[in-house]
């Protein structure tokens, strides 16, 4: 026998299916959207839904998040912004994270992910070549790995330093502050600004 409405029960699945959004929260979710103005609450998820496949897209340059038909991102074109310092993250939400310490001035390279065998993601699969390509281009002087403290995080951390050992360029990681296990993007700005104020370094290969 079904207890809810299949319309409900439909939209509970669909919330589920988020990542970190278990059962109950997603009957929450669901449930709210039946007390709050349905059709207009609804109406504005399902265009902002719609919109997003063809309002986004990536910087050709560090790979964070752009406007669609935006080629390059203002955090690398900002004269602004220092070019040869070069902050290395996973993924591009982690960049929201550096941004509100308001602690960085330089550019940001997105990988795309992490390397995790167990996932079947490779370093040919992440935006490795296009990070040292950057070195000469940008001519970088320090790099910092701003990956998670986390298996997945350290290995590539330690396969791009392997990559970059032939370059004369500082190479830092983000200080000991950050919790092992803890995602960037979910540090808290005091802790992510004090990491980046006390990066180690990781090589001697300094200009």
């Amino acid at each position: 026998m079904n207890i809810l409405p299949p319309a409900l029960n439909d939209l509970i699945e669909a919330f589920n299916a988020l990542p970190g959004v278990g059962p109950r929260t997603a009957e929450r979710y669901a449930y709210w959207f039946i007390k709050h103005d349905t059709a207009d609450n609804g109406n504005k998820l399902a265009s902002a839904l719609q919109a997003l496949p063809g309002g986004i897209g990536y910087c050709k340059k560090t790979f964070a998040l752009v406007a669609n038909g935006v080629e390059i991102s203002e955090l690398y074109s900002n004269p602004k912004r220092d070019k040869t310092l070069i902050a290395v993250v996973a993924e591009p939400f982690d960049i929201i994270a550096m941004e509100k310490t308001g602690q960085f001035f330089g550019t940001y390279h997105v990988l795309g992910g992490l390397i995790s065998p167990i996932d079947g993601i490779n370093p040919e699969q992440l935006h490795i070549k296009e990070l040292v390509n950057r070195i000469d281009e940008d001519k970088v002087k320090e790099i910092i790995l701003a990956t998670n403290a986390s298996v997945e995080g350290e290995s590539t951390a330690l396969y791009i330093q392997q990559q970059l050992a032939n370059y004369q360029i500082k190479i830092s990681r983000l200080a000991q502050g950050l919790p092992i296990g803890v995602d960037l993007e979910y540090a808290d700005q005091i802790t992510l600004g004090r990491a980046i104020e006390h990066r180690q370094s990781l090589s001697n290969n300094t200009l």
